[in-house]
């Protein structure tokens, strides 16, 4: 699984031009999943997440995590993450999975995420067209793979 974390002060999806959902200070999450991904990967990738210190302290230095804040999470899939770009110039999307195999696992880590919150979180629609929209707050932006742990 790839997941590109942002932190953000606001966050929101659309779907056919109605709010999905919106979250204020949190994590807005596009998650990328592949045929290798397993229950593994979504342990440690939601444990990772929940706890990751992105948020400021009194000092302003990023040593508070999403509990610490209060904060929520926004989950939008995204199989573009899986693109490759070593042939041409058309992304190949060989290496994403199908629905059939990606849905459950992208079901799996909304309930990993809030197991581990403490409480619902936003979730966009998997393979709707969406219209995401927010405020990188910093801007702080990373991408995590669950397949390089090491």
């Amino acid at each position: 699984m790839i997941a590109v974390i942002q932190r953000v002060s606001e966050a929101s999806v659309k779907i056919e031009g109605k709010i999905k959902s919106t979250i204020g200070t949190g994590l807005m999450i596009l998650l990328g999943i592949e045929d290798a991904d397993n229950q593994e990967d979504i342990d440690w990738l939601a444990k990772k997440i929940v706890n990751l210190r992105i948020f400021p302290d009194e000092n302003e230095v990023m040593n508070r995590g999403l509990l610490d804040v209060n904060g929520e999470i926004l989950l939008i899939s995204q199989f573009t993450l899986h693109a490759s770009t070593k042939k041409g110039n058309r992304p190949s999307y060989i290496k994403a999975a199908k629905p059939p195999i990606a849905i459950p696992l992208y079901e799996k880590m909304i309930q990993a995420l809030e197991q581990e919150l403490g409480k619902n979180i936003g979730t966009g629609e998997f393979g709707a067209d969406m219209k995401v929209s927010l405020i990188n707050d910093g801007p702080v932006t990373i991408v995590i793979d669950s397949k390089n742990k090491v």
